[in-house]
C-alpha cells in the first residue's frame, strides 16, 4: 500500500535537503523508543529530527495499517457513512488520510495531538486531505480531553502502548463516551499489542459495544499465548525510506492488531482469516475465527467448487464464508 499521492508529495517536499546520515540516526533512535515501548515522560516526537524520522518511515506504515483496518470495518458495516470524526494522538494525521480515503463524504474532523512539532507538520500535510473542516487541537491524552460533542467515527492509532494500564482504561472509557457510531483502536501487531487490544475490547463489550471487526463475535478470544491475533499490511517504501533504514527491499510488512467497537448491531458475515492461507495442489488451509467464538482450521478442497475458488482468493485478515 502506498501513501495517497498528495500526501506522498508533501512528505517528499518536507524531507528535501535533510542530511541522510542525520535522518538515519534519528530513525534508529525513534525505532528503539517504539520497539522498547519507552515511557520516560517524554514525547516520542518531541523535536524536529524525530518528527522528520517519523514522516520518512513510520507515517507510511501507520497509514497502511489504519487504512487496512478501516477498509475491513467498511466491509463489515456497509451502511456506516461517517460525516464527523475525532482522531486522538493524531501524530501527523495518518488516520485522517486513511478515513478520508475510506469515506469520501467525511466532512468534519478534529485531531488531538500533544506534540507541537508533529502537530505543526500534521496541519501542513492535511491541508489537502479532503474533509472541508479540519481542526487540530493540543491535548495530552493522559489528562482531560477537550469538550467535544460525540463524533460518528473515533480513532486511536498506535497510542495505547505509550500509556500505563490504568491510563489506557481511562482513555478507552473517555473515547467510548465520545463515540456516536464507531471506535477504532489500532496497535502494533505484537503479543503485547494484542493484550492491550484484548483489555480494551473486554472493557468496551462490558460497556455495551458490539464488535464490528476483526472479531466476528463478542465472546472471549479463542487464542491463547504463545499464539496471538494480528494482521499485516504491505507498505511501499520510497527511496528515502529505504535509505533512512538502510534497507534494500522496496517494501516492508507492517504487523498490526485492531478492534472496531460500534453502537450499531452487527450481523456476522463469516469467519475472519487469522493467518496467511496455506495453499497446495487442490487444497487451501485456513485458520479462522468463527462467529461462534471458536478458532478453527478449515481445509477447503477443489471438490467444494465455489468455496475452493473463494478460499484461493482469500487473504490474511479477510472474511471467509457465510
Amino acid at each position: 500500500m502506498e501513501l495517497p499521492p498528495r500526501l506522498r508529495q508533501a512528505v517528499d517536499s518536507a524531507l528535501e535537503g535533510v542530511a541522510l546520515s542525520d535522518l538515519a540516526k534519528s530513525v534508529e533512535a525513534l525505532s528503539q523508543r517504539y520497539r522498547n515501548e519507552v515511557r520516560d515522560g517524554r514525547l516520542h516526537l518531541a523535536d524536529e529530527k524525530s518528527a522528520l524520522a517519523y514522516l520518512a518511515t513510520r507515517l507510511p506504515a501507520t497509514y497502511a495499517a489504519t487504512r487496512a483496518c478501516l477498509a475491513a470495518v467498511a466491509e463489515a458495516l456497509p451502511r456506516f457513512a461517517p460525516s464527523t470524526a475525532l482522531d486522538v494522538g493524531a501524530g501527523p494525521g495518518a488516520a485522517l488520510w486513511a478515513a478520508a480515503a475510506c469515506w469520501p463524504d467525511l466532512s468534519d474532523v478534529v485531531l488531538l495531538e500533544a506534540s507541537p512539532v508533529i502537530r505543526a507538520w500534521g496541519e501542513r500535510l492535511s491541508a489537502s486531505a479532503g474533509p472541508a473542516q479540519i481542526a487540530w487541537r493540543e491535548a495530552d491524552i493522559r489528562g482531560p480531553l477537550p469538550d467535544i460533542p460525540p463524533r460518528d467515527l473515533v480513532t486511536l492509532a498506535y497510542v495505547l502502548d505509550e500509556l500505563a494500564p490504568e491510563e489506557r482504561d481511562q482513555l478507552v472509557d473517555r473515547l467510548w463516551k465520545l463515540t456516536a457510531g464507531l471506535l477504532v483502536i489500532v496497535e502494533p501487531g505484537t503479543p503485547k499489542g494484542w493484550q492491550r487490544i484484548l483489555a480494551a475490547r473486554d472493557r468496551l463489550l462490558a460497556a455495551g459495544a458490539h464488535s464490528a471487526a476483526p472479531c466476528p463475535h463478542g465472546a472471549t478470544c479463542p487464542l491463547a499465548a504463545p499464539d496471538w491475533c494480528h494482521f499485516s499490511a504491505r507498505v511501499a517504501r520510497s527511496r528515502i525510506h529505504r535509505l533512512a533504514k538502510n534497507a534494500e527491499l522496496p517494501w516492508e510488512d507492517e504487523k498490526f492488531i485492531y478492534l472496531a467497537a460500534t453502537r450499531m448491531p452487527v450481523s456476522p458475515s463469516g469467519a475472519r482469516v487469522l493467518a496467511p492461507p496455506q495453499s497446495a495442489s487442490g487444497r487451501v488451509s485456513l485458520k479462522l475465527c468463527a462467529s461462534d467464538g471458536a478458532a478453527t482450521q478449515r481445509l477447503v478442497t477443489r471438490k467444494e467448487g465455489a468455496a475452493f475458488k473463494a478460499a484461493r482468493r482469500t487473504d490474511w485478515g479477510d472474511v471467509f464464508g457465510a
